[in-house]
């Protein structure tokens, strides 16, 4: 494996990541958005239970993977700015949008204020994730130019692009009620586990029809990249559908135990599964991982970096998760 390559996967590892922690951060915000009350404490109050203390550093993965675009791949990263500008913006304006509407409601008292704080978070949590998807579905098509400065807007707005942003929400709302789910459990609250249950079904059976329409997409505007998803991704693909089909299977009958690595595996092996098929493309059809990888100093202090960020910074966070789920930041 070349250096480029080693630097490709440690991106490739910060997308999972923030695809898996950051998806399930932002589904919580869709399911925040539709939640009506049920006996008891209501889903809101579960939903800021379970974010509170972790959901700032959910979105560390977004910084440590632009980070490591910019520096290992500076080319790529400019041509994705210059030509993807308008969705990354409207992301952007999302997360600030979700971050200080979450700040903001939970200080406020009940007033209409609070009201629009929170409705700016819980709808800034549906657009945030559909713009993202948008930028990998333009990336994935190959609609951003090596060279940068792409049409500013129909690079985003081709159907795959769409489907992949309603994807992006449909898988981060099955990841974040498969959570609320277990949380729900851990606090006692049968209700709302019931009531979360029924949602990751639903948001599966969406997530899963999108899924299928976006290989249809792809077989007509992005061939290399369905050849590659039936070739070379095909076994991780598999292995997403498994991991679906058992988590399904789970919050059909009641199991709970696995059922979040189940979740988690089915969205990890669709991305590893991206990776496969686009291998060894960067910008697919116009920029290889070596053509637009950085100088070797560049990338050895990245593999280095990366090395201490294994020893210092994911312990620090897997505690933090591992305490939440013990409920030590609840009253």
């Amino acid at each position: 494996m070349s250096k480029a390559d080693a630097v490709a996967a440690i991106l490739w590892i910060a997308v999972t990541f923030y695809a898996v922690f950051g998806g399930a951060d932002f589904g919580a915000g869709f399911w925040d958005l539709v939640s009506g009350g049920v006996a008891g404490e209501g889903p809101r109050e579960r939903i800021s239970h379970s974010l509170a203390p972790v959901w700032e550093a959910n979105h560390v993965w977004l910084i440590f993977a632009l980070v490591v675009l910019w520096t290992g791949f500076p080319d790529a990263f400019a041509a994705v700015m210059t030509t993807l500008y308008v969705p990354l913006t409207l992301a952007a304006l999302g997360i600030v949008l979700r971050g200080s509407g979450f700040a903001f409601r939970k200080e406020l008292r009940e007033t209409p204020w609070r009201r629009r704080a929170g409705l700016a978070f819980s709808l800034s949590s549906v657009l945030t994730p559909f713009f993202m998807g948008t930028v990998v579905g333009a990336i994935a098509d190959g609609r951003v130019p090596a060279d940068g400065d792409g049409d500013a807007f129909s690079s985003w707005t081709g159907p795959l692009s769409l489907m992949v942003g309603v994807l992006f929400v449909a898988a981060g709302a099955y990841l974040a009620a498969v959570f609320l789910v277990i949380d729900s459990r851990n606090a006692g609250q049968g209700e709302l586990e019931r009531y979360f249950a029924r949602r990751a079904i639903g948001a599966a059976i969406v997530a899963g029809l999108a899924a299928i329409a976006g290989l249809v997409v792809l077989h007509s505007d992005a061939r290399p990249l369905y050849d590659g998803l039936t070739g070379e991704g095909l076994p991780l693909v598999i292995l997403s559908v498994v991991c679906g089909a058992g988590a399904l299977v789970m919050l059909l009958s009641g199991a709970r135990l696995g059922l979040r690595p189940l979740a988690v595996g089915a969205v990890a092996a669709v991305i590893w599964g991206w990776a496969a098929a686009q291998y060894p493309a960067l910008l697919p059809g116009e920029m290889t991982i070596e053509a637009g990888a950085a100088a070797s100093g560049a990338l050895t202090a990245l593999i280095v970096v990366f090395g201490a960020a294994v020893l210092v910074v994911v312990p620090a966070l897997a505690l933090l998760y591992w305490l939440s789920q013990r409920r030590a930041f609840e009253d």
